[in-house]
């Protein structure tokens, strides 16, 4: 599969570039014998996308395992010269007992879950030069207007939590005719918690940034965003009907008025991107691409092959991660 030369293929992909300890992912791309690893390089790169937001990949200050991955990417004839990782809310520690556990130090206790800071980070591959930046991670949860916050969190992490699970960015991409947004995120998924559903409320906060967002709101100090091409990507970690959620924020931002839904589908039909235990929670569609109404659509799939018949096979994209990689083509030559 591939994209013309007069269309740009945008790609998300919530990969499983994670691991038990900081240093571990840079570990396995160097040694170049783990399968996982070789299968997510050739998931990539039949997808044959100009740009690739990763989900679930390690970050290290030096961005050496996202250098490595590129480095093994490049080899296989997938390049891209361009990157942007940052460091991400996983495993940041906030030094309250968030949980209620009695402990403060532990992996549900950080401003995302991980066990170290940059566990499960997000990325950016790109092929055309990466241009201004507004990262979005630190905003805290409780200055989001109409934030659900004060009901579901600690008294004393209140003035402190994040909003952002891993990541939030509005990342500026230099095309030869203008300028494209990606508004990139990695919502936490809405389960693993009590009887409060703050993770269900904070997935549905997630989300709702991007809804004010597009409607003129912007943290302090920050100019409201007005970008005529842009595209929201990533995983959103919410079903449009099924499995666990707060559907309203994913409602309003697929039938939001700047937004358009290409509901990408896979070969057989569906437009569900993870493959989970059936039945619950089951094959759900939990990671988009949303580009902006005024842009044509001329493509769209989750790349999931139905049998080792396919280029690449099942079998290697199973082994890769959970979840499919997802792809839009778009023509912007007229935009």
């Amino acid at each position: 599969m591939s994209a013309t030369a007069e269309t740009l293929r945008l790609a998300t992909y919530h990969s499983g570039l994670s691991r038990e300890g900081p240093g571990l992912l840079l570990r396995d791309i160097l040694r170049g014998d783990d399968p996982q690893i070789d299968a997510t390089v050739a998931v990539i790169g039949a997808a044959a996308a100009d740009i690739v937001l990763l989900q679930g990949v390690d970050y290290d200050a030096r961005g050496l395992a996202l250098a490595a991955l590129d480095a093994r990417l490049a080899a296989e004839g997938a390049d891209y010269p361009h990157r942007l990782s940052l460091r991400p809310n996983t495993g940041r520690p906030t030094g309250h007992d968030l949980d209620g556990d009695g402990r403060s130090w532990r992996a549900r206790d950080a401003h995302g879950y991980g066990f170290f800071n940059g566990q499960g980070g997000m990325a950016l591959l790109s092929r055309h030069p990466i241009g201004a930046v507004r990262d979005f991670s630190g905003l805290r949860w409780s200055e989001l207007p109409g934030s659900a916050a004060p009901d579901v969190l600690p008294p004393e992490a209140l003035g402190e939590l994040r909003l952002a699970s891993v990541a939030a960015w509005d990342v500026e991409i230099m095309l030869p005719g203008g300028p494209l947004h990606l508004l990139a995120l990695h919502a936490t998924p809405p389960v693993f918690d009590g009887p409060e559903d703050r993770n269900g409320w904070r997935n549905h906060d997630e989300l709702r940034f991007w809804q004010l967002y597009l409607e003129g709101w912007a943290p302090a100090g920050v100019a409201p965003f007005a970008a005529p091409r842009f595209a929201l990507i990533g995983t959103l970690n919410v079903d449009p009907m099924r499995g666990e959620g707060r559907r309203d924020a994913l409602r309003a931002l697929l039938d939001h008025p700047r937004l358009q839904d290409p509901a990408p589908r896979r070969p057989v039909g569906g437009t569900e991107t993870a493959d989970w235990p059936d039945p619950v929670p089951g094959d759900l569609r939990v990671d988009y691409i949303l580009p902006a109404a005024g842009l044509q659509v001329v493509a769209a799939g989750v790349l999931w092959p139905e049998g080792d018949g396919s280029d690449p096979p099942l079998s290697v994209v199973a082994a890769a991660s959970d979840h499919r990689l997802v792809w839009v083509d778009l023509d912007l030559r007229a935009q």
